[in-house]
């Protein structure tokens, strides 16, 4: 052993027992228990099991008439791309039933935080879908008032958006407010130090914040395997100190449970739920992605079996829940949100380039000021050339 793995043995061992002195208290020891905060070692499922026969029909209905506009409201979405009628489209094709589900869970008074992927939660929330893909028309703001809808700006920067909810959320139960936040989030930012920073701090404050992790396989076009060994993204809960919950992500019902149960929690006072959804992204990352470079297509066609359409629309077929009228009704109902989009989004908006002033502080500083005088004064001699 030479003298550097001398010192280091040295340094590494335990201290030697002193004679009538007690020892200190084992500061290994875990503060909670942490068997409880473990998820499943399986995805949580309703679709196919007995459970389903409890569930309430009328949610089922509403769970698959929402799955079916999200998915012409995807499809339409990402045509508008290639018509540049939109500079970029994230796709959420194959994640719909993680998008619907987070928003029905959601009580009208509480917020929602999406990321640049959401648009589709944020559309099931009730926003306009010119609204919700305004940011990716590079126009103006946001595209919507985020007090009025209960909704956060979208969140392109990964994971910023997580550190918000547990503000939010930690501020609102000061004031005394029955209000939850539900925030998005996927596998991608999970690497992101935004991540670690929210779910400290929300489990220290026992802030009524829900993170849901969908974990759709590729940060762009970084599998999950390089981004972690751990079990699974659920067992980073047990960490900070939350309960993990793992979930089959295209089971609309299982995670509209699962997160339904998460937000009660919250509100009761029992802290925050880190819940993984374990889904899949069919299309590329965004229109500007060619996803054949690191996936193959085989693969993707193993997970449009298990598409979140598909399987619930099979089984309340099966149970006698949803008939032909109803599957009807429901593509019909798609398709006319999908042409009042398509109509509205062809009209060329009127912008003001003002604007980029506007709803950035509450008081000008003086440098904006000044950069609103330069462009103004560029704008009218455009107008008198």
């Amino acid at each position: 052993m030479d003298s550097l793995q001398q010192r280091s043995s040295t340094v590494q061992a335990p201290p030697a027992a002193v004679a009538n002195r007690p020892a200190p208290p084992p500061a290994w020891q875990p503060r909670v228990d942490p068997a409880p905060l473990l998820p499943d070692a399986t995805p949580f499922r309703v679709i196919g099991t007995d459970a389903m026969a409890d569930a309430d029909p009328e949610l089922l209905l509403r769970l698959y008439a929402e799955l079916v506009r999200g998915r012409r409201y995807n499809a339409q979405a990402t045509a508008l791309t290639k018509q540049g009628r939109l500079a970029v489209y994230p796709s959420t094709t194959g994640q719909e039933a993680c998008e619907v589900a987070a928003a029905m869970a959601l009580e009208e008074r509480d917020w929602l935080f999406p990321s640049y992927r959401d648009t589709l939660a944020a559309v099931a929330r009730g926003l306009d879908p010119v609204q919700a893909l305004t940011l990716l028309r590079g126009d103006w703001h946001t595209g919507y008032d985020p007090h009025e809808h209960r909704i956060a700006p979208l969140s392109t920067p990964l994971a910023t958006q997580l550190p918000h909810a547990v503000g939010l959320a930690h501020a609102a139960r000061l004031k005394g407010d029955d209000v939850v936040a539900l925030a998005m989030v996927g596998d991608g930012g999970t690497s992101e130090g935004d991540f670690h920073e929210a779910l400290n701090f929300a489990a220290v404050w026992q802030a009524p914040v829900v993170f849901l992790v969908q974990n759709n396989g590729f940060a762009i076009s970084v599998p999950l395997a390089k981004q972690t060994a751990a079990p699974s993204l659920a067992h980073k809960a047990v960490g900070y100190g939350m309960p993990g919950r793992l979930v089959d992500g295209n089971d609309a019902v299982a995670v509209h449970q699962v997160l339904t149960e998460a937000v009660a929690r919250a509100r009761r006072g029992g802290g925050p739920t880190l819940v993984e959804a374990i889904t899949y992204r069919i299309d590329a990352h965004t229109n500007a992605d060619d996803a054949t470079r690191y996936r193959g297509e085989s693969e993707v066609e193993a997970w449009r079996e298990h598409d979140p359409i598909r399987i619930l629309e099979r089984d309340l077929t099966e149970r006698g829940v949803l008939g032909e009228d109803g599957v009807r009704e429901a593509a019909e109902a798609a398709e006319t949100m999908a042409a009042a989009l398509r109509e509205r989004m062809n009209a060329d908006p009127v912008l003001d380039p003002m604007d980029l002033f506007a709803h950035v502080y509450a008081e000008q500083t003086a440098q904006l000021r000044e950069q609103a005088a330069q462009l103004r004064a560029e704008l009218d001699a455009e107008s008198e050339a």
